[in-house]
C-alpha cells in the first residue's frame, strides 16, 4: 500500500502512448518498456568493479574467492589490495632497525605470494584480476583505492582477533563510512 501522500510513479506519457503505474516492489527497478528500449535497468545491473581485501588470512582467502566467484558471474573486474602494516613502535626501541627491515621483508614475501596465487586464479577463470599492494592503515588505503577505482562493492574477510569484537573491525569501519556495500566473508 502506497503512502497517502505519494502518487504511483508512472513512465511519461511522451515515451509510451499509456502510463504504466509502478508499484511499491518497484520503486526500486523499473519496468521494462513496451517498445523495447530497455538499456538501463536500475538495480539489476551489479556491480562491475569489486574490490576485496586481501592479507593471507583464511578469511580474505574466503573472501577473495566469493569476490572472484561474483564478479565472474556479472563480468565484473576484481581489484585485489593487500595493505602491508606500518611500521610499529618497536622500530624506535634499540635494535629495531632490523626488525623493522624484518617485517617489511616479510611483507613483501607475502605481497609477492598473493600476487602469483592472484594470477594463478584470473588465468585459470577468465576474472579480470588486478593485485594492489600498498603501504599504511588497512581502513584508509582501502578507501582511498575503492574510491579512486570507483568500487561498487567491497569484500573483506571477517577478523579473527578477539579485540576487534570490542573495538571495531576493519569491516565495521568500512560499513560505517556507508559509501559502498560491504561483503563481510567469514
Amino acid at each position: 500500500m502506497l503512502h497517502p501522500r505519494r502518487r504511483p510513479l508512472r513512465w511519461p506519457s511522451a515515451t509510451l502512448s499509456h502510463s504504466v503505474p509502478l508499484r511499491l516492489g518497484d520503486l526500486y527497478t523499473s519496468p521494462v518498456r513496451p517498445d523495447g528500449n530497455d538499456t538501463f535497468e536500475l538495480g539489476t545491473d551489479g556491480p562491475t568493479s569489486i574490490l576485496v581485501g586481501v592479507d593471507g588470512s583464511t578469511t580474505a582467502a574466503r573472501a577473495g574467492w566469493y569476490a572472484v566467484g561474483l564478479a565472474r558471474r556479472q563480468r565484473a573486474r576484481v581489484v585485489a589490495v593487500y595493505v602491508e602494516p606500518v611500521a610499529t613502535m618497536a622500530g624506535a626501541a634499540p635494535g629495531g632497525a632490523a626488525l623493522v627491515v624484518a617485517q617489511r621483508d616479510a611483507a613483501d614475501q607475502i605481497a609477492d605470494e598473493l600476487r602469483q596465487r592472484i594470477d594463478e586464479v584470473s588465468r585459470e577463470l577468465g576474472v579480470d584480476v588486478t593485485f594492489i599492494s600498498v603501504h599504511g592503515d588497512p581502513f584508509t588505503e582501502l578507501r582511498r583505492i575503492a574510491d579512486e577505482i570507483c568500487a561498487d562493492a567491497v569484500v573483506v574477510g571477517a577478523s579473527a582477533k578477539a579485540g576487534h569484537r570490542l573495538v571495531g573491525s576493519l569491516a565495521v569501519r568500512l560499513v560505517r563510512a556507508g559509501k559502498w556495500p560491504v561483503t563481510v566473508v567469514p
